[in-house]
């Protein structure tokens, strides 16, 4: 019997190709390292953190009928993730992340997310066809949305009765994809997680500081907006109040996945009981000992 899920985790479930060096680089660059090829993508980062945490998710999502979907799905099962509506095609190829990482952080990357683009609403069926709910009884639970999906489709969850009930939490897939998200930020219960960077795209100005931009958002109409800053103050505002709190100094080991460890980690937080600072803190905690790769991939 397929288990109840927790949180459904709506987004991109691909191949994360990683180089890594110890070294600093810049264009040009030809350094020793290591690469990795593992599961990743928003959603499934997301996902992989809250399985940690003892939560199950549920993944809607789409992968192609290959072997590299075949090979992700048996991961994502493995790790204790339910697999039973992803949208399998026929036509469409498994995607792919590609990232180069040195000393100085992210050097470059390539998101090839077009077969999830490409799938659109069809990854929603299990919110409309009775099995998580339908536009009548819409799904009241948590839900994670990543920002690797269309411009037209997070538009039309915006307003979607599908969504009007739920307890939505937002991730832009990249800074360049922040602005997609603009829509949500008239989702009634919407919250956001989102680094300076993405925090200014989607308020089309620059930030000099975490809480300055989670009380832009909130502004401009997000309900809650967590905003991150690397190793400087991080922020959550809501209407009402701003929090902040100070990321744990540590050495930094590697960065792709970061911010969904950051989002999965307050989730959690948040399911258990804890709120305002405490939550924020032990979101804090848990990304860094991802990014000072305490924590094994």
């Amino acid at each position: 019997m397929t288990k109840t899920p927790d949180i459904l985790c709506i987004g991109s479930l691909l191949w994360d190709v990683i180089g890594r060096s110890a070294s600093s680089m810049r264009l040009g660059s030809d350094v020793p390292g290591r690469i990795t090829r593992i599961p990743g993508g928003v959603a499934m980062n997301i996902a992989m953190t809250l399985t940690r945490f003892d939560l199950v998710p549920a993944l809607l999502t789409a992968v192609g009928k290959d072997e590299e979907g075949r090979e992700l799905l048996t991961a994502a099962n493995r790790m204790g993730m339910i697999t039973d509506y992803v949208y399998l095609s026929e036509d469409l190829p498994t995607d792919v992340y590609m990232a180069v990482e040195g000393a100085n952080g992210l050097i470059a990357a390539i998101a090839d997310a077009h077969s999830l683009e490409a799938a659109g609403d069809k990854i929603l069926g299990p919110l409309a066809d009775g099995t998580f709910g339908s536009r009548q009884v819409p799904y009241k639970g948590l839900v994670a949305l990543d920002g690797n999906l269309t411009e037209t489709l997070l538009e039309e969850i915006s307003h979607s009765p599908l969504f009007s009930l739920a307890d939505l939490r937002v991730a832009p897939a990249s800074p360049g994809k922040a602005e997609r998200l603009t829509p949500l930020l008239k989702h009634p219960s919407a919250t956001f997680y989102v680094n300076l960077e993405e925090a200014g795209y989607l308020c089309q100005r620059d930030f000099g500081s975490a809480p300055e931009a989670a009380l832009a958002l909130v502004k401009r109409g997000a309900f809650r907006a967590m905003v991150s800053d690397g190793g400087n103050m991080a922020a959550l505002g809501d209407k009402e109040t701003l929090l902040t709190a100070q990321p744990p100094e540590i050495m930094v080991s590697r960065v792709t996945g970061a911010g969904d460890t950051f989002m999965a980690a307050h989730i959690a937080a948040e399911n258990r009981g804890e709120t305002g600072s405490t939550a924020l803190e032990a979101a804090l905690t848990a990304a860094a000992h991802y990014v000072s790769g305490e924590t094994p991939l």
